[in-house]
């Protein structure tokens, strides 16, 4: 009997919950104890009421204040001591058999530590000669079409690309023309399972990341400690992408520079490193010349963040590039 807990990290989102957790309850995985947490980030919007009304076989913990995604993972999975932890978003909803294709793989002994599932973009969309607003990135010729347009992914894994960026892998590929390899860097933390023992022996996920990187950072752990992640095609889920918090907004912005730049010094090899910052002071450079001030101040302020916590990064870094190096060597050593 495999033990599971399914967590939904939640704020402010009762109206997002009821899909989530509903697909979550069709779910049918054989020989398992499935247990389901929704970690509700100190909402004030009825969701705490709404699952205690709805949902009684949920467990709820309840934050004391907005903790974010990564905070609200490390405490959601603070006391769970089983096999497989699932993480699912709140704006998604996992389709017919998705949970036991995210599981199966993880029920053998072996180096696969995560799976991750296939994210496909809620609605329909058709290409267009030009890059649209109402595209689900705000610039790709993608509008939506409910009628006549076709599925697009959102996810197949987490890459990391020659700048330093970490990605979804296949953005906007249309879903009859992807055809991922199994093997991928990372999981995307919208729908993914984990062996709960190789994560913990990793350090589980870093809570001060907030929001973003969170999930390149711990599948960057789990690769440095011997580990493999694989993409479960098989595992479908429909996801309202930023529905939680916009991709345009200064939340976003601002942990999405401080976190890119934090992982990425604290993992990545010197040269992609240093692409990275010159990207990010780019970037900033950029939006400051576009004038609004509202666009380069989250920017501006995830770099100074960074650079801020350089110090303690760079402790990280060599802590994690000298266990890399003592594992390598003791992998050549013949008496070991």
């Amino acid at each position: 009997m495999i033990r599971i807990r399914v967590l939904v990290v939640t704020w402010q989102a009762a109206t997002l919950l009821p899909p989530c957790l509903d697909s979550i309850r069709s779910q049918e995985i054989p020989d398992a104890e499935v247990e389901i947490v929704v970690l509700d980030n100190a909402s004030t919007d009825g969701s705490v009421e709404l699952l205690a009304r709805d949902y009684p076989e949920v467990r709820v913990i309840g934050a004391e204040r907005n903790l974010g995604f990564a905070g609200g993972v490390a405490r959601g999975l603070d006391d769970f001591h089983g096999d497989v932890a699932v993480l699912l978003n709140n704006d998604a909803r996992m389709l017919p058999g998705a949970l036991a294709a995210l599981v199966e793989p993880l029920r053998a002994p072996g180096r696969l530590a995560a799976t991750t599932a296939r994210i496909l973009l809620a609605g329909r969309y058709r290409r267009t000669d030009r890059p649209v607003s109402d595209s689900p990135d705000g610039r790709s010729p993608w509008q939506p079409d409910e009628a006549g347009g076709v599925r697009l992914v959102n996810s197949t894994g987490n890459v990391i690309t020659r700048n330093g960026t970490g990605a979804d892998r296949d953005w906007l590929t249309p879903a009859e023309e992807e055809n991922a390899a199994p093997e991928v860097f990372g999981f995307c933390g919208g729908a993914a399972a984990l062996r709960w023992p190789a994560v913990r022996a990793v350090g589980g996920i870093d809570p001060g990341l907030f929001l973003y990187y969170e999930d390149t950072d711990l599948s960057w752990r789990l690769r440095a400690a011997g580990h493999d992640i694989r993409y479960q095609r098989a595992a479908e889920v429909e996801h309202l992408h930023s529905a939680s918090s916009g991709t345009s907004s200064p939340l976003f912005r601002y942990q999405n520079t401080r976190n890119s730049l934090t992982v990425v010094t604290r993992h990545a090899p010197a040269a992609l490193v240093l692409a990275s910052w010159l990207r990010q002071s780019a970037g900033l450079v950029r939006s400051i010349l576009r004038g609004p001030r509202a666009e380069s101040a989250p920017r501006a302020r995830g770099i100074r963040d960074a650079l801020l916590r350089l110090p303690r990064t760079l402790g990280e870094r060599r802590r994690i590039w000298s266990h890399a190096a003592r594992g390598r060597r003791e992998a050549l050593d013949p008496r070991s």
